[in-house]
């Protein structure tokens, strides 16, 4: 593993992004980052371009169940 800079913690647990890690991942104000914590406790930090949208999130609860929404609308009247 080689170390690539050191950060502190400062008021409101805020830090600072090494500049190598920022230019290396292209970090910028809209970037959002991961934090995964394994079974050894190590911590993966994983970037990701963007925010997430509501776009992004359609169809993360879809279930495999077919329904029948006709007889799903009828219940609501029994």
């Amino acid at each position: 593993m080689v170390n690539v800079g050191t950060t502190r913690i400062y008021k409101n647990n805020q830090t600072t992004i090494p500049s190598k890690i920022r230019k290396l991942f292209d970090v910028s104000e809209d970037t959002v980052m991961d934090w995964d914590l394994n079974s050894d406790n190590v911590i993966t930090i994983t970037f990701k371009s963007k925010k997430s949208s509501i776009h992004d999130l359609a169809g993360l609860g879809k279930s495999k169940e077919t329904t029948n929404a006709v007889e799903l609308k009828r219940g609501l009247y029994k």
